[in-house]
């Protein structure tokens, strides 16, 4: 747990874009860990490998569920300004990039999480989601223009002061 709780919380806390939520999750992953541990087998994945699979299965499962919930439920939308100061025009530009990440395909989301955010390398990515490398490199380039795409039109509100 002391090896591997930062990594999996900070995926989780990316997928799900809630601190809380993440922790749990990374709870939840060690209890299927511990629960699960005699079906690891050795040799076919790493363990750090099979412990990416459990936390991105667990936020899918997790971001199914928020989706079934009522849109008067979710609240008001931020404002779209950015706001003062360069910490707060970090966060902002952090919660955009959040929010466009989330508009991506599942599986471009995730390609684009384990190795740019996980830094796993691309052999070990494409193990995780179960394709082949050439598969991920693909789900990496069309989930980058997707995201270039989304962001281009608010570039200039993101960088702000920051350029």
């Amino acid at each position: 747990v002391d090896r591997h709780l930062a990594r999996i919380t900070a995926l989780a806390g990316r997928m799900l874009g809630n601190r809380a939520d993440a922790e749990e999750v990374a709870q939840d992953v060690f209890l299927r860990v511990w629960q699960q541990a005699a079906k690891w087998r050795a040799g076919e994945a790493r363990f750090s490998t099979w412990l990416h699979r459990v936390t991105l299965n667990l936020c899918h499962d997790r971001l199914r569920r928020r989706r079934e919930v009522a849109l008067e439920a979710a609240g008001e939308l931020p404002s779209g300004a950015p706001p003062p100061g360069a910490d707060l025009q970090q966060a902002a530009v952090a919660a955009r990039v959040q929010a466009a990440l989330a508009q991506l395909p599942e599986r471009q989301r995730d390609a684009i999480l384990l190795c740019h955010y996980q830094e796993l390398g691309n052999i070990e990515a494409a193990v995780v989601l179960g394709v082949s490398v050439e598969a991920l490199e693909s789900l990496l380039a069309r989930g980058r223009k997707r995201l270039r795409e989304l962001l281009v039109k608010e570039a200039s509100d993101l960088m702000g002061d920051l350029r």
